[in-house]
């Protein structure tokens, strides 16, 4: 199969996102009924209405894109979409991936991740921690400047999203000195980001025990179509290699450049992001022009339906 399905994190939200999925497929709409019932308010208005800075803040953020998320997959089901080969997800993209591979249930991921967005919220205070985003610099340049820059402090790769893009964190101090350092370094560009909270870094740490205690307890099937973990850029396919996976990624860097490049690797020529917005698209494109990316997120879906079923 030469079909990856990948699920959108933190960034992609926007207000209206999954209107117009659940106005047109009752496939849709039932997920944000169930989403509804399980956190016992009404996601689906914050969604489809906001206002923008509740619907920004991160523990409402988490479960709106997972919801919107495997809404919009369940009405490509719906419409007959084939199953992709692999599936992926960028942070809290995840949790949808998971959710789609079988591996959690619909309602255990819509707890887990507003417990995971409450978490990381709490796990630093305002204003201690920070992110930066870097293009136009190797990696391996990265990396030394941000060990420069960490004095004694956090400051290392988030998220590694492309050739051409990485996400630094840490603290906010030792942030601000590796903006300065990479600049002078010849950067193209480096440019804190307006985030609640400093993201996939030891910061985290707290925020990962709290969430291993929750996850422990939750249940974990073995996944019926294959996933790229964020964290170790490897396949997996059983229940507890997931429950590790998203464990072990709340502090670790999302290895996004290295997934993609596993998937394509493996034969993968069509990239389909499900849910809002087309921030993994853009990626894949920085990664590799030769593979064709779609994205889904509204009732538009017979041009795409035909797309994906050549690509498979």
């Amino acid at each position: 199969m030469s079909v990856a399905y990948i699920f959108p994190g933190q960034g992609s939200q926007y207000a209206g996102m999954g209107k117009d999925l659940a106005d047109n497929f009752a496939a849709a709409r039932e997920v944000f009924e169930e989403a509804n019932d399980v956190l016992e308010f009404s996601l689906s208005k914050l969604c489809f209405e906001g206002p923008a800075e509740q619907l920004q803040l991160t523990e409402n953020t988490q479960p709106a894109i997972l919801a919107t998320s495997i809404a919009t997959l369940r009405a490509m089901t719906a419409t007959g979409f084939p199953t992709p080969g692999f599936i992926a997800g960028h942070s809290l993209g995840e949790y949808s991936a998971l959710v789609a591979g079988g591996a959690l249930k619909l309602a255990d991921a819509l707890r887990a991740v507003r417990l995971r967005g409450r978490y990381m919220q709490e796990a630093v205070p305002l204003g201690v921690g920070a992110m930066a985003a870097v293009m136009g610099a190797a990696l391996s340049d990265i990396e030394r400047i941000c060990a420069e820059a960490s004095e004694g402090e956090i400051c290392a790769p988030a998220n590694i999203n492309s050739p051409n893009q990485v996400v630094i964190a840490g603290n906010a101090a030792a942030i601000d000195r590796a903006v300065e350092l990479l600049k002078a370094a010849g950067a193209k560009r480096a440019i804190k980001l307006n985030v609640s909270a400093p993201f996939h870094c030891g910061l985290m740490m707290p925020a990962q025990e709290r969430l291993a205690v929750d996850l422990e307890k939750t249940s974990f099937a073995d996944l019926n179509v294959p996933l790229v973990a964020n964290a170790s850029a490897s396949i997996i396919d059983r229940g507890e290699d997931a429950r590790a996976a998203l464990i072990k990624q709340v502090s670790s860097p999302v290895r996004w450049l290295e997934s993609v490049e596993l998937l394509i690797g493996k034969g993968v020529n069509t990239f389909v992001e499900v849910g809002p917005g087309k921030v993994l698209s853009g990626l894949v494109r920085q990664i590799n022009r030769n593979v064709q990316c779609l994205n889904v997120e509204d009732s538009s879906l017979a041009d795409k339906l035909q797309l994906v079923a050549a690509a498979g």
